[in-house]
């Protein structure tokens, strides 16, 4: 992601991302939010959606996180086959989809990572042993909806393969959005869909920019 979207200054180049298109995908996590959508995210996802509420992100982990055994995130080469452990935050949700489950593997396609986690936000998962959060969640309570994120790709998943299996993470989603559904069947207290607010001056910054 851009550093600016956090309010930094990239520190290299190469660090520098796509600013119009962090505005886009902010734009549309702050209107699904706001519509009471479940949101799921993924990898670049789940540091957006840390950004989006009020996070801040590593731009390089190797570079800027001090821990002696920083783990190597991102390997060009072998791809989605580098992988390491993670450790489940015991009664965490996330935890309660794996009973009994403390650590497991997962896949790693990354170089940044959630340095200042977003305000009303819980971690659910640690990379092991350098501490990088994994899994983030908001909580759902009252008018909150489901917003959840790994840093693992899920989809990369082989069905007897050695990392964790990930159905319980997609039927936990799957399920927040038949109960969205059904909630939604009840008259809005809105326009559905409508983007307001931040979401409306995002998007049109970013409409602004692209025309620039």
């Amino acid at each position: 992601m851009w550093p600016g979207s956090y309010g930094e200054e990239p520190l290299k180049d190469a660090w520098i991302g796509d600013r119009i298109r962090d505005l886009y995908d902010m734009a549309l996590v702050e209107a699904f939010e706001q519509a009471g959508k479940p949101i799921f995210g993924v990898c670049r996802g789940l540091q957006l959606i840390n950004v989006a509420f009020g996070g801040t992100l590593y731009q390089d982990i190797e570079t800027q996180h001090d821990h002696p055994a920083t783990l190597r995130h991102r390997d060009p080469v072998t791809y989605d086959q580098n992988f390491h452990e993670i450790e489940l935050v015991q009664a965490s949700r996330l935890a309660g989809l794996y009973p009994g489950v403390l650590r497991a593997r997962v896949n790693s396609i990354h170089h940044q990572a959630v340095k200042d986690l977003a305000p009303n936000f819980v971690v659910e998962a640690w990379s092991a042993p350098d501490r990088i959060p994994e899994a983030i969640r908001r909580p759902a309570t009252g008018s909150r909806g489901y917003i959840a994120a790994t840093q693992w790709h899920p989809e990369f998943h082989k069905l007897g393969g050695s990392t964790l299996d990930d159905t319980p993470i997609l039927m936990d989603f799957l399920s927040a959005c038949a109960n969205a559904r059904e909630r939604r069947r009840a008259p809005p207290r809105s326009l559905p869909g409508h983007i307001r607010d931040r979401a409306a001056r995002m998007l049109r910054q970013a409409l602004l920019s692209r025309g620039e």
